[in-house]
């Protein structure tokens, strides 16, 4: 991870006192007054301005590439411990010692947040989050200067990242934060200090280390424990979990479709690559919202969007612009074609929950074209638990009920998804499997075979699968694809 810094640089003396660390200089050209203009978690990013922040991780160790940050530029060095061999070395570099370093850039994020005054909005959930998050940004964007996080920077160390690389002007940051047991949104939550918090929805994600799903709810919710006590908490409404939960100081903002709720979405309307929708609150009626994105996922995250930006001062008219301008991020169901095939590539992860929405945005692409076979590849979802077995089944049975064509899965647990689907009724022909998530390339040829002109193709699975390596195997081979 790299970001830079958002007031230009910073000096090491000023991140020492705001970590409680130790300053040390090696060599002879650098002096305590060393600053940087970017900060950089990996040494192969280090460059000249660089900080290099080590971390001690369960594959590496990052003090074990101080020397390599160092030989390519970087002077300044956040860590827990010198190497020794660095001491006397040709090196000449500025370091800081703590003794934790992720809490030192977390220490040091919030510090720099709290040099100049604006809003924050935090933003979790078991899936859309990052989603939310986009359509969020987008509205606000039209009345307030905005930083949101970029691509995945929503862990520990990513949203601290995130936070130092806003510029001064910004008036709203907009902030992913990601866990995956107790305590890391709690964490997150008081280093960013919000003002509007928002819990997307509880799934089953995670449920290898948080038990159940009142686990993930207790989790979620840990985020109101750095919210301004004049916050705004916004949750939706359609989750039990979520409307049961007991929030002593602030007063839920309940968002939702199916139940009454403080903004709710009605009268829904699946169009070809858009959705129109109405949106009841504080007691009238707004129609005919329209949105560019498929699935009734996609109205929670604009109807999140819609309710901070009313709760926030935007005008209708700024708010509708900005749901309009809402543009999906790195893998997540973007749709275009490969060949005469029309593939919705939605595999930066998956989770129950996100696999059956991805089927009713696939299901009513390939009703309103009307054309070609419903098909999908789904491959492994993680961090399931003992339930692993039993979502896999149901995400193929989901399938087969949906009238689904063809079958591709990828991944050991995702044999489950096709056992799921002969189970909903589909027939073995049409279900192919591939358990081997080291050979992309037979399930490209499986497409490649299999796939016709017009057909609609559902590609997604956990992050872990690397699922895109199939589509860029197809998109390398596209003049094989069968067009008749």
């Amino acid at each position: 991870m790299k970001i830079n810094v958002g007031c230009g640089r910073l000096a090491m003396v000023e991140v020492a006192r705001v970590c409680n660390g130790t300053l040390c200089t090696f060599g002879g050209d650098v002096n305590v007054g060393a600053y940087f203009n970017n900060l950089c978690t990996d040494s192969r990013e280090a460059e000249q301005g660089s900080l290099f922040i080590a971390l001690s991780g369960e594959r590496a160790d990052g003090h074990d590439f101080i020397g390599s940050a160092l030989s390519l530029g970087a002077q300044c060095v956040l860590c827990e411990r010198i190497p020794e061999y660095l001491t006397d070395s040709k090196y000449s570099f500025c370091a800081i010692v703590v003794d934790d370093t992720v809490r030192a850039l977390g220490a040091l994020a919030k510090a720099y947040d709290s040099r100049s005054a604006h809003q924050k909005v935090a933003i979790t959930g078991s899936v859309g989050k990052t989603t939310t998050k986009e359509f969020v940004s987008a509205v606000l964007s039209e009345g307030f200067a905005v930083h949101k996080t970029e691509g995945n920077y929503n862990s520990n160390i990513g949203m601290p990242l995130s936070m130092l690389s806003r510029a001064d002007d910004t008036e709203v940051s907009v902030l992913e934060m990601g866990m995956s047991n107790f305590g890391e949104i709690e964490y997150l939550s008081r280093t960013a200090n919000p003002n509007v918090a928002m819990v997307t929805n509880i799934g089953s994600s995670h449920m290898e280390n948080l038990g159940s799903r009142e686990g993930i709810c207790k989790a979620k919710m840990e985020i109101v424990k750095g919210l301004a006590p004049d916050g705004m908490l916004f949750l939706n409404g359609d989750e039990p979990l979520l409307r049961a939960y007991k929030v002593e100081e602030h007063t839920p903002i309940f968002v939702g479709i199916d139940t009454e709720c403080d903004f709710r979405a009605v009268n829904i309307r699946s169009m070809i690559y858009h959705t129109v929708f109405d949106v009841e609150y504080d007691g009238k009626t707004l129609k005919n919202i329209t949105i560019p994105a498929m699935g009734k996922h996609n109205v929670y995250a604009a109807l999140f969007a819609f309710s901070v930006g009313v709760r926030m001062g935007l005008s209708t008219e700024a708010i509708l612009s900005g749901l309009c301008n809402y543009k999906p991020v790195g893998m997540r169901q973007n749709i275009y074609n490969i060949g005469d095939v029309t593939v919705i590539e939605d595999c930066y992860n998956a989770s129950p929950e996100s696999m059956h929405a991805a089927i009713g945005v696939l299901r009513d692409l390939y009703r309103g074209r009307g054309i070609g076979r419903m098909t999908a590849l789904l491959g492994d979802m993680y961090e399931l638990g003992t339930s692993s077995e039993l979502f896999h089944e149901q995400v193929g049975k989901e399938f087969a009920d949906n009238g689904g064509d063809l079958l591709f899965t990828f991944g050991s647990s995702a044999d489950g998804i096709a056992n799921g689907a002969v189970f909903g009724g589909m027939v073995n022909e049409k279900i192919f499997r591939n358990n081997d998530i080291k050979n992309p390339a037979l399930s490209g040829e499986m497409l490649l075979h299999s796939l016709k002109a017009g057909d609609v193709l559902l590609v997604k699975a956990s992050r872990g699968a690397a699922l895109e390596r199939v589509l860029t195997y197809l998109k390398q081979n596209s003049d094989r694809l069968c067009r008749a």
